[in-house]
């Protein structure tokens, strides 16, 4: 996908509201449970496969004023210490740090002093959404966008095209701006020729 579908309308600002639970439910209310003060922990850490929301959570919790740190697993050595100093300071100060990586801490090859810290807070393996529940998003995000979405269309969507949420919904959201624009309702042929179109340019 080119960025043009990306680009038609901004995504929706990332909070708990519209985070789609799926089997993480538990990783969510430890969220809420944190920002109220009332966690057993002042850190959590997320580990999870890419599209399975850490990123989200992270932007939620951060508009919620915990601090975050995301892409653990891309940090180099120097970036790894300034996170252990960050940790540390965060704690004196009584502070609140959500961080997200691809695995948990200690398969990571992290150094071994914030590989620690990591674990010691409250630890959660994000479940990737299945399809019934993405289905179910995408028929939540048309309705609130007072789509005409036919089951179809979130069919071909889920069958053929990236399957991440973001992307989905972004497609969808073009589809319904075109749809407007054309002033025709949406099917899978006019979602075939948006994509065509996107990728002739």
């Amino acid at each position: 996908m080119k960025q043009l579908l990306l680009d038609i309308q901004p995504a929706p600002p990332q909070t708990l509201d519209n985070f789609i639970v799926g089997h993480n439910a538990e990783a969510v209310a430890s969220i809420y449970y944190l920002i109220e003060g009332a966690a057993e922990s002042s850190f959590i850490y997320f580990w999870g496969a890419a599209g399975s929301g850490k990123s989200h959570l992270l932007n939620a919790a951060n508009s919620l004023g915990a601090h975050i740190a995301d892409d653990v697993h891309l940090l180099d050595n120097d970036a790894q210490i300034d996170l252990f100093n960050r940790y540390n300071q965060l704690k004196a100060d009584g502070s609140k740090l959500i961080a997200a990586g691809l695995h948990a801490p200690s398969q990571m090859h992290l150094r071994d002093d914030l590989a620690t810290r990591l674990a010691w807070g409250l630890v959660y393996q994000l479940q990737p959404l299945t399809d019934t529940e993405k289905a179910e998003a995408l028929k939540n995000h048309a309705k609130e966008r007072g789509m005409r979405l036919p089951d179809e269309v979130i069919a071909y969507c889920l069958r053929y095209l990236r399957r991440d949420l973001p992307t989905l919904m972004s497609i969808l959201n073009a589809l319904d701006e075109w749809s407007l624009t054309e002033k025709k309702p949406i099917t899978v042929p006019m979602l075939k020729r948006l994509l065509q179109l996107d990728l002739d340019i």
